[in-house]
C-alpha cells in the first residue's frame, strides 16, 4: 500500500518558497504522493446569506493542475488529484493540462475526479450544475480518446470534437481516471468507469456496503473489481501518530492500494509543523526515507 500526504491547500498560502518546502519535506520523508484538492473561486458569504458550505471567499486554493507543473519541476512524487471537479471545466482544455502533467511528471500523474457540490462555483465557470453527473460520463469517455488517439471525432449529447488531437500525447495512455463520490449512484458510476476511487467513509459496515456496489457494478460492465484501486483517507489529531498509524493499519487490512495522510485543520500553524507532524506518522509506519 502506497502512503502519501494531503496538501493543505487552506493553509499553506500563497508564498512558493512554502510550497517548495512542503513538497521537498514530504519527498524526504518517504511519502509516495501528495494529493490536491480543488476549488476554483470560494463564495462571498455577504452575497450569500446562509452559506454552508465548508469553503469560502477566503480560503486559499493552488489551482492543482498548474502546481503540479511546479512540482514535478522539484520532486519525483507520484501527484493525484482527490479531486477535479470535472463538469463545471472544458473537457479538451482538461485534457490538455492533465497530459501536459502527466509528461512533466514522467508519467507519475493520477486523474481523481469528482462532481462537486458548490453551484456559485458552477455558475461562475459558465457550467450547467444539474446535468454535471451525467455529462461527467461523457467528459471521460472522451478524455480517454483524446489521451490515446492522434485524431478523435466525437459527437456526443454535450460534448463535440471533429477531427482533433492533443501533441504531444501523455505518458500514460490513458492516465488513470479515479473517482470520488459517496452515493449509490457515485458507487455504481465507479465500478463501471473508474480505474481507481476515494471512499468517503471509513474502514467498516459503511466501507463494505459501498464495496459492494462497485464491485456489482464492475461485474455488470464485464469489468475485474479487484483491477480497481481504492485510496484512504486518514487525518491528523488527537491520538497522534500512534492513532494515524492504526488508522493507516485498517486502511490496509481493507484492501486499500492507497492512503493519504492529511495534516489541514488540525491546528498546525507552519510548513514546519505539518512536516513535523508527517515525519511523526513516517516513523510510526516505518517508512524508508528519501
Amino acid at each position: 500500500m502506497q502512503i502519501g500526504v494531503v496538501f493543505p491547500q487552506t493553509e499553506i498560502g500563497g508564498d512558493v518558497g512554502r510550497v517548495r518546502a512542503y513538497v521537498q519535506g514530504v519527498q524526504a520523508l518517504g511519502y509516495s504522493h501528495v494529493l490536491a484538492y480543488d476549488h476554483v473561486v470560494g463564495a462571498d458569504t455577504d452575497v450569500h446569506p446562509g452559506w454552508k458550505g465548508p469553503y469560502n471567499l477566503d480560503s486559499t486554493f493552488h489551482e492543482p493542475l498548474v502546481l503540479f507543473g511546479f512540482m514535478a519541476a522539484i520532486s519525483s512524487l507520484e501527484l493525484v488529484t482527490g479531486i477535479i471537479i470535472l463538469p463545471q471545466r472544458q473537457t479538451v482544455l482538461v485534457a490538455k493540462q492533465a497530459a501536459e502533467v502527466d509528461l512533466l511528471s514522467e508519467g507519475k500523474f493520477r486523474f481523481g475526479i469528482g462532481l462537486g457540490w458548490n453551484p456559485v462555483e458552477y455558475e461562475a465557470l459558465g457550467r450547467s450544475f444539474s446535468d454535471r453527473g451525467l455529462r461527467s460520463e461523457e467528459q471521460v469517455a472522451l478524455l480517454r480518446l483524446l489521451w490515446t488517439e492522434r485524431s478523435v471525432t466525437h459527437h456526443g449529447t454535450s460534448e463535440r470534437v471533429t477531427g482533433a488531437g492533443l501533441a504531444p500525447l501523455p505518458i500514460q495512455r490513458p492516465i488513470p481516471i479515479w473517482f470520488g463520490g459517496q452515493s449509490e449512484t457515485a458507487y455504481r458510476r465507479i465500478g463501471r468507469l473508474a480505474d481507481g476511487w476515494f471512499p468517503q467513509v471509513t474502514p467498516g459496515p459503511k466501507l463494505d456496503e459501498a464495496r459492494a456496489i462497485v464491485e456489482e457494478a464492475a461485474r455488470g460492465a464485464g469489468r475485474d473489481p479487484a483491477a480497481l484501486g481504492m485510496e484512504g483517507r486518514v487525518s491528523w489529531g488527537e491520538g497522534g501518530a500512534d492513532k494515524v498509524a492504526r488508522q493507516i493499519g485498517r486502511w490496509r487490512d481493507a484492501g486499500a492500494t492507497h492512503v493519504s495522510v492529511n495534516t489541514m485543520g488540525a491546528g498546525l500553524m507552519s510548513v514546519d509543523d505539518h512536516l513535523g507532524a508527517l515525519g511523526a506518522v513516517a516513523t510510526a509506519v516505518g517508512l524508508p526515507s528519501a
